[in-house]
């Protein structure tokens, strides 16, 4: 590492989070190669809108059918199946240099106090059993977020919290970025991190060995995204090892959709889909949350690393991140449409104080409906 010219600090920073030095090494070659490039994030196969039949709703409430996905969640979360992942990582820079989870969503409650309290009403309402909470932190949330995890633990929800990895930011022309003050500027590169960081923190396997079987998965910014046994239940009769929850679409949206590449469904995220392809054909796109198999994650994948270009001290950079949602590239995938919003919704992301404040009384009509708060 020395052709780095790194600082002790930094060196041991790198250490401590997991920093894969061939990794990185090669895909600085694939940037000074000029095979790095906006273009070469496009897919190169058939891409096609997904399929009638191929996005399915989520029963509404009050309905037999909803009733029924509601008793089939239940009794795995009562048998102890399922467990819940909430991205807690990030930078911490949207609200003033404040790890988000600890931010007050509403009055008295953190956003990960919301989270974790959704958990705990859930497991008495399912008449018994726990539901393991793990918070995927990053280099610059984790000793906050564990300490908060901590403090926050109950014998329904206990939590384990773990660190993804860490990369150092480069030049577009391949070299080491360096900030202001002339140090490397390390970053997370991305929630595609979770299922190797899962791995290494070695939960899969204890999870796994404890009766473990599912695991929901999203943002703690996401306080819409609670825990229903009814996407549980959905998830589980569709014999699927993956499934996104999905919203219709608003203009302006942006983001990851699904949609068939060579035949097969899969999220595809906005920068990736082929020049020229007229995303608004998808009339959905993807929240960020997710049901996964947990013996599916156990297996590991070649997600792909995605050159993304930042302003950093008002400077380009280049930083390699990967993405989640690719998950659904390599298991068979469904995809539920859930509602956005209102008593049902479940899709209510907060990334900057002033979007806190727009939410926060839906936010609070959704928790007191489900017994949150």
């Amino acid at each position: 590492m020395d052709d780095l010219s790194l600082d002790d600090e930094t060196r041991a920073l790198l250490q401590r989070y997991g920093f894969d030095r061939p990794t990185f090494e090669a895909l600085r070659a694939r940037l000074r190669a000029g095979e790095a490039s906006p273009e070469s994030n496009r897919i190169a196969g058939e891409v096609e809108p997904p399929a009638p039949g191929d996005v399915r709703p989520l029963p509404a409430l009050g309905t037999p059918e909803r009733a029924a996905l509601t008793e089939r969640g239940l009794a795995a979360i009562r048998e102890g199946q399922v467990g819940v992942v909430t991205l807690a990582g990030g930078m911490a820079t949207r609200f003033g240099g404040v790890v988000k989870a600890a931010v007050e969503a509403l009055e008295g409650h953190s956003f990960l106090d919301l989270k974790l309290r959704d958990l705990a009403s859930l497991a008495r309402r399912a008449g018994g059993g726990r539901i393991p909470a793990y918070l995927m932190t990053s280099f610059a949330t984790h000793d906050a977020v564990t300490a908060l995890g901590a403090e926050l633990s109950s014998a329904e929800a206990p939590v384990q919290a773990f660190p993804q990895f860490i990369s150092l930011r480069l030049t577009p022309e391949g070299d080491l970025f360096r900030d202001a003050d002339g140090g490397p500027s390390p970053y997370a590169p991305g929630h595609g991190d979770l299922p190797f960081a899962l791995q290494r923190a070695s939960i899969l396997d204890a999870f796994r060995a404890n009766g473990g079987r599912w695991l929901y998965m999203s943002n703690v910014d996401n306080l819409g995204a609670t825990l229903d046994p009814a996407v549980i239940g959905a998830h589980l009769e569709s014999g699927k090892k993956a499934t996104a929850e999905v919203v219709r679409k608003l203009p302006g949206d942006k983001g990851g959709a699904p949609a068939r590449v060579d035949g097969v469904l899969q999220i595809v995220e906005a920068f990736r889909f082929p020049e020229g392809f007229d995303q608004d054909r998808v009339e959905v796109f993807n929240t960020n949350s997710f049901v996964l198999d947990a013996e599916a994650l156990a297996q590991g994948f070649d997600l792909s690393w995605f050159a993304v270009q930042k302003a950093v001290d008002g400077r380009p950079a280049v930083q390699f991140e990967r993405l989640v949602g690719q998950v659904t590239a390599f298991v068979d995938s469904g995809f539920l449409e859930v509602p956005r919003s209102g008593a049902d919704g479940r899709f209510q992301p907060v990334k900057d104080p002033s979007e806190l404040e727009q939410r926060r009384p839906e936010i609070r009509e959704l928790l007191t409906a489900r017994g949150v708060i």
